[in-house]
């Protein structure tokens, strides 16, 4: 059962005066050096990969196109989502113009719904009723959300700690569905153009498919590239929250992003492939701080914590995705008892 926040103390005063010493280190500051090498990288490699597909032709080594192409999708968001927080650009619109093109038209994901989620989730994390990402759906992170669950969802519920990552090839397509759902119903700034763009992504990766390869070569590379794309992108966010205590309301802002959020430790491979989300503490401290600036902000951060008594959670890779599964073997744990497959305690 997740736990909830005990607060040792609450301070106004506390984030600001993190927030002092992170800027007089000067890690709030832009670093379009940074961004413009990494998005010509990003962009130059989701070009290639659809000249190599095209080039390719009707060939079954396509499927290690659509392994580089899963890659290359889960970076585009990577991106998208520093677009989204004017990590790369300070101001709205050229945020949004890049967000759209990268969001939209080049992964086929709506950037407003996105947006509009992920800034709820950054407002509230791990709250029960305010953040989407632990909403109930396909899984629970909590055994009070488990009832009412029938069916399906109730016998996936009892063993999705098995089930996590096989479900997770299934996250492309929930992101599209929840996208065109959510274009659908409006409510969402740009949605013509949205809208288009969208369509365009749609319309013309499914042709590119009809038109290079034949059915079965193309129903296996859609299958590959989006259950791949889909397992990445989770786990890249899955180790961050999942698992860690929920909020009682009564924190004060440091406390509610620290102690909600894990940190994953690793070299400068773990920092690129999961887009620096891997310094999830000082990423929500300070959401506008360019993800370069993320490392060298940890000290600080983390000393900061200790100096006032909150707990700072960081751990390897593997470890997060094993505290994120026991977490959610453990929710399930009472519809195993039901089934008669677990001893009741």
């Amino acid at each position: 059962m997740t736990t909830t926040i005990v607060p040792e103390r609450r301070t106004g005063s506390d984030f600001a005066t993190l927030s002092r010493r992170i800027t007089a280190a000067g890690l709030l500051q832009p670093r379009p050096g940074y961004y413009v090498a990494r998005l010509s990288i990003v962009a130059l490699a989701l070009v290639g990969g659809w000249v190599a597909f095209f080039l390719l032709g009707a060939s079954w080594w396509q499927l290690l196109v659509a392994v580089l192409m899963a890659v290359v999708y889960a970076q585009v968001a990577l991106v998208a989502h520093d677009l989204a927080h004017r990590q790369v650009f300070r101001r709205r619109q050229p945020s949004e113009v890049a967000g759209l093109i990268a969001g939209n038209l080049a992964i086929g994901m709506s950037y407003g719904w996105w947006m509009d989620k992920h800034t709820r989730h950054h407002a509230n994390p791990n709250h029960d009723d305010l953040d989407p990402d632990v909403a109930p759906e396909i899984l629970v992170w909590t055994q009070e959300a488990t009832e009412g669950r029938r069916g399906l969802k109730r016998f996936i519920n009892a063993y999705q700690g098995y089930l996590f990552f096989p479900l997770l090839t299934l996250l492309g397509l929930s992101l599209r569905r929840s996208s065109v759902r959510a274009l659908a119903q409006g409510g969402i700034r740009r949605r013509g153009l949205e809208s288009v763009l969208l369509g365009v992504h749609i319309v013309g990766y499914l042709a590119a498919l009809a038109l290079v390869l034949n059915p079965v070569q193309a129903l296996v590379f859609l299958v590959v590239h989006q259950a791949l794309f889909g397992v990445y992108l989770g786990c890249t966010f899955a180790p961050n929250h999942k698992g860690m205590p929920t909020p009682d309301g009564t924190e004060d802002f440091l406390r509610k992003q620290v102690l909600t959020s894990r940190n994953v430790t690793g070299g400068h491979f773990i920092d690129n492939a999961l887009g620096g989300l891997n310094y999830q503490i000082e990423h929500h401290l300070f959401p506008s701080m360019p993800t370069p600036n993320l490392r060298k902000a940890q000290p600080i951060v983390r000393e900061f914590c200790a100096e006032i008594g909150v707990a700072y959670c960081e751990t390897g890779l593997i470890a997060s995705y094993g505290e994120a599964l026991r977490h959610l073997h453990e929710v399930g744990a009472p519809l195993r008892r039901e089934r008669g497959v677990e001893p009741r305690r």
